[in-house]
């Protein structure tokens, strides 16, 4: 069946946003072909989007895929909703020789190819950004506006941000070079040679609860872009984003001349466990996972057929040395620990705080006012229930719960949690920070805030001296990782020391955020997600290094 689109007709349409793409990773400065705003989609696309959504709950999605023996499906909305979606379970006897059938074509086909068929498919999903928005709410728990942002555009960006990364680093060799050594006297030494991007093989990406698509793109798109067919492998309680991203990607691979079997879907039976089996198969050449430090760190032992990109949990830590904005450092340290109730990788945990206080543009503050002060700044942004569930979303899981309600007995509660109603869904469990006081004067090897509290849990440890938050800042980093460090200061040395390290700790610094940017968000194709440099990542979102080993490059000489 000849093709519906060709390569050259997606070339005249995306590649000039492979070209801003390419420029904005070298500028790092602000781009984005995604609009965040719900309204730019049409004026009928809420309303589209969410009919779409729901006549997907209570169906069958068939991708289509050999090697189907069945189908599963289990997602209860962190809302309270059954989303009834039944998916293809796959027999990877079948499947994965499938998915390796169509890889010559593909890396035949080239980098920019191979790129520009990415795009279109980014395109597409991008059309769909309200469906998508309501399938990741209803998944991850995020608020909606949160779903369809960082779910959507946020999500799309990283994945075209992966995209360009690909395409720049397999371009840097050229595809074909004449090759001539002078002799002297007699004839130079002739070669005709060409160089060739080939891909790994297999790359398995397994999927995340909170984030499927914005965890997810990056390595789906980086392995894609650079040859390799994916195998998408769910959380389980988040599978219908991606699925339906596998849908999209299939359709555009089909219409323009590949093999949809590139990119497939693995979704586990109800305790199934499938992602250990997957990922130790021998056409598994590349994984990505997000998720927990027990099984990122099993993957990077015991896979070792593959190159394994992981991003692990991390003990998150702010540095209050003293503040020039404190109504502003107030504010924004609250939005950042309310944001999606905490359950984000890179939300603020531990809040270490001279115990004799800071020094601020209202007069000096004590331990006790700062912790104060920030409990009621929390209470004040949180205190109407419909900005609240705008904010907070959902708890994703019992087990979050089960820590929130934990965490108020380490120690002395400085802001107390309490439930919030969500009149839409009654059902949702919606649940306001907890902030423990926590003092650091004695060495604990167990203390509370040297391991990750994941959820809406933050401790605001008492320390001896901002020199002493250095101290225990490079000791969480070094030996529990972190995504994230934020820090107050209106001191340039002290400035220079909380660089220094993060520069040696290889962690990612905010200094003095104290308007509309928070600690725990970052931007496409200008901010580096975790650096790849401490325990709580081995690779950065995105870098050429998150790229670079996807693919390598085979060389032919021919006799000239």
């Amino acid at each position: 069946m000849a093709a519906e689109l060709t390569v050259p007709q997606l070339s005249a349409k995306h590649r000039p946003t492979l070209d801003q793409a390419l420029s904005a990773i070298r500028s790092r400065a602000y781009w984005s072909p995604h609009p965040e705003h719900p309204k730019a989609y049409g004026e009928t696309a809420p309303a589209d989007g969410l009919a779409a959504f729901e006549a997907l709950r209570g169906t069958r999605l068939d991708l289509g895929q050999p090697g189907t023996d069945g189908w599963t499906g289990a997602e209860v909305s962190p809302y309270g909703p059954t989303l009834g979606v039944e998916y293809p379970h796959a027999d990877p006897d079948v499947l994965l020789p499938a998915m390796k059938a169509g890889m010559a074509a593909w890396r035949d086909a080239g980098p920019e190819a191979r790129a520009v068929v990415c795009i279109e498919i980014l395109s597409r999903i991008s059309a769909r950004t309200h469906e998508f928005a309501h399938a990741v709410m209803h998944t991850s728990g995020q608020a909606f506006m949160m779903a369809f942002q960082a779910g959507g555009p946020h999500a799309q960006d990283r994945g075209l941000e992966a995209v360009a990364y690909a395409y720049e680093e397999q371009t840097r060799v050229p595809g074909q070079a004449d090759w001539s050594k002078p002799q002297g006297k007699r004839d130079p030494l002739e070669l005709g040679k060409t160089f060739t991007a080939v891909p790994r093989g297999i790359s398995l990406m397994i999927g995340c609860n909170t984030f499927p698509t914005w965890n997810g793109y990056p390595g789906l798109f980086a392995s894609l872009a650079t040859g390799n067919a994916v195998l998408v492998k769910p959380h389980p309680r988040a599978v219908l984003p991606l699925a339906l991203t596998v849908q999209v990607a299939r359709e555009v691979l089909a219409e323009a001349g590949f093999d949809p079997n590139l990119i497939a879907l693995a979704v586990e039976r109800p305790g199934e466990g499938i992602a250990k089996t997957l990922a130790l198969r021998p056409e598994v050449k590349l994984i990505d996972y997000t998720g927990s430090t027990e099984f990122g760190d099993w993957l990077e032992a015991n896979a070792r057929q593959a190159q394994v990109y992981t991003e692990k949990a991390g003990v998150n830590t702010v540095v209050v040395d003293s503040t020039d904005d404190y109504k502003g450092m107030l504010s924004n340290l609250a939005f950042s620990l309310s944001l999606y109730s905490g359950q984000m990788c890179t939300t603020p945990q531990n809040l270490l705080i001279p115990r004799d206080g800071i020094a601020t543009d209202a007069g000096h503050k004590t331990y006790d006012e700062v912790v104060a002060d920030l409990a009621a700044s929390v209470g004040g942004l949180l205190g109407d229930d419909a900005r609240a569930n705008a904010l907070l979303g959902a708890l994703v899981n019992p087990d979050v719960k089960a820590r929130l309600e934990a965490a108020a007995g380490l120690g002395e509660v400085a802001l107390a949690s309490r439930e919030v109603v969500n009149p839409e869904f009654p059902d949702a469990v919606v649940r306001t920070p907890v902030m423990v006081k926590l003092d650091a004067s004695k060495p604990d090897p167990d203390a509370a805030y040297l391991s990750e509290c994941f959820g809406p849990v933050s401790f605001a440890v008492a320390v001896d001296s901002t020199a002493d938050a250095l101290d225990l800042l490079r000791r969480t980093v070094r030996e529990k990782g972190a995504m994230t460090v934020g820090a107050y200061t209106t001191s340039a040395d002290t400035e220079r020391a909380i660089e220094e390290v993060c520069l040696e700790e290889s962690a990612q610094l905010s200094l003095n955020l104290t308007g509309g940017v928070y600690v725990n968000q970052t931007a496409a194709f200008s901010d580096f997600h975790g650096s790849g440099g401490n325990p709580a990542a081995n690779a950065a979102l995105c870098d050429g290094a998150f790229v670079s080993n996807r693919f390598r490059v085979v060389e032919v000489r021919r006799q000239a």
